[in-house]
């Protein structure tokens, strides 16, 4: 006969294994890591729990696994085993990575075997994660930059408080219109992350490419074209000439600086994705109105696309075909339409399903926060063309692009000297990788 005591602590470590596994110890269950914190990890609990408490047999947890970086090394130690995710949710310049490592089962082999509908995924969005015509995985938090600015501020430097710069000549007049002195402390027009993304995005901007084999997705990217076809240096160039004069501000890498000065109205104008529009306009709390524009371009007259960024959903192949079934569905739900309009109304990233349009709440939303429909234009006015690079070592491209731009803000190195040592950095990761991707 048990002791009392050891009686309660199976009773406990029993109803522990139950609970993890759901209220139902016979569902199967899927594991779902992401890489979202803060609203966006509130938004996903509620999504997993309205689902589970809408579908029988099937149980999912998801599971908070850090930055991208994080959860993609834990993956990396993982993968093919028991212990990987069901579903991954991983960033969009891991895509090539994904791909090469076979451990991922493609999302179109699904959609053409059950004839699920996949026009009604954002063709922008859709492209980005389509390779050799294959829907890889399933586009999920994807985002566009934009240019946010301070309406009040416009006007009071005699701007056109509905007119945001088009491109990088307005961008400088506009700086320095809004560039002053406050009470001893400098007022900035413009402040410009030191982003890998926002330097990809310029060489989109241009029209051109970031690696070879055009971006990568005619054939495997050997190496970058930054470097070649001038688009790194005309964008250093210019950054670094409007730092110089004391009009745009630097305040390093992270977006939180940049996002803490324009709500505080330290800086009238900054980029940032389009996904950190609900926190900016909680962070402004209607001490000024917020504008929001296309990215501007940096060539006068020409218009480039931009590219999205965020994440997409893998279904991890395990050689289970029950789990991947659930996981399957788990990722058709998260998708519906009614699951991206709350998505998005949470965090602020695109509703990827074109549907989620018709909803009569999404248009009201829409009516109550205009700043996103521009978001929405310059996504509907981009071309494929701009849909970005795919590159095994994108992680490390993007660091070293930015451990360069700050040379180059700091005096340490030209343009060209900085797009110089980027570009032999990754020419020589690209080649390390694809040397054991053979």
């Amino acid at each position: 006969m048990l002791k009392k005591g050891t009686a309660l602590l199976t009773l406990v470590v029993l109803l522990i294994s139950c609970w993890s596994v759901g209220a139902n110890a016979a569902d199967l269950e899927i594991v779902f890591w992401h890489s979202m914190g803060g609203m966006g990890g509130e938004a996903i609990d509620k999504m997993v729990s309205d689902y589970n408490a809408t579908h029988e047999g099937v149980h999912v947890t998801a599971q908070f696994q850090g930055s991208y970086d994080d959860a993609i090394t834990k993956l990396q130690s993982l993968a093919g085993t028991d212990a990987a995710p069901d579903i991954m949710q991983l960033y969009d310049i891991g895509t090539r990575w994904m791909i090469d490592s076979g451990n991922a089962v493609p999302i179109q082999t699904l959609i053409d075997r059950d004839g699920w509908e996949k026009d009604v995924i954002e063709p922008n969005i859709a492209g980005y994660y389509t390779v050799e015509n294959q829907l890889y995985s399933m586009p999920f938090n994807s985002s566009t930059p934009i240019l946010y600015y301070n309406k009040d501020a416009f006007a009071a430097a005699g701007l056109d408080p509905e007119m945001p710069p088009q491109n990088w000549d307005e961008l400088e007049q506009a700086a320095r219109a809004l560039t002053h002195e406050e009470n001893g402390e400098s007022i900035y027009g413009f402040a410009m992350q030191i982003y890998g993304w926002f330097f990809e995005q310029y060489m989109s901007k241009q029209g051109l490419t970031y690696a070879n084999n055009g971006n990568g997705r005619d054939a495997t990217a050997t190496m970058v074209e930054f470097d070649s076809n001038g688009g790194g240096v005309a964008l250093l160039s210019r950054w670094k000439q409007l730092v110089d004069e004391g009009i745009v501000a630097n305040l390093g890498r992270g977006d939180s600086p940049y996002q803490t000065s324009f709500a505080t109205g330290k800086a009238a104008i900054i980029f940032g994705s389009t996904a950190s529009l609900n926190g900016i306009l909680n962070a402004v709390d209607g001490q000024f109105e917020v504008g929001t524009g296309y990215l501007p371009d940096l060539i006068t007259g020409f218009n480039g696309g931009v590219s999205i960024g965020g994440g997409s959903l893998w279904l991890m192949e395990k050689g289970d075909d029950a789990s991947k079934e659930a996981a399957w569905d788990v990722v058709k739900y998260l998708v519906s339409p009614e699951v991206q309009y709350y998505w998005n109304t949470q965090t602020g990233y695109f509703p990827i399903n074109v549907q989620t349009y018709d909803l009569p709440e999404m248009q009201a939303h829409l009516d109550a926060r205009p700043q996103f429909r521009t978001a929405i234009d310059q996504l509907h006015a981009t071309t494929l063309a701009a849909r970005g690079a795919l590159l095994g070592v994108f992680t490390e491209a993007r660091q070293t692009v930015e451990q360069n731009i700050e040379k180059v803000l700091d005096g340490s190195l030209t343009p060209e000297q900085a797009v110089a040592a980027m570009a032999a950095s990754i020419n020589a990761a690209i080649e390390n990788y694809n040397i054991a991707n053979e």
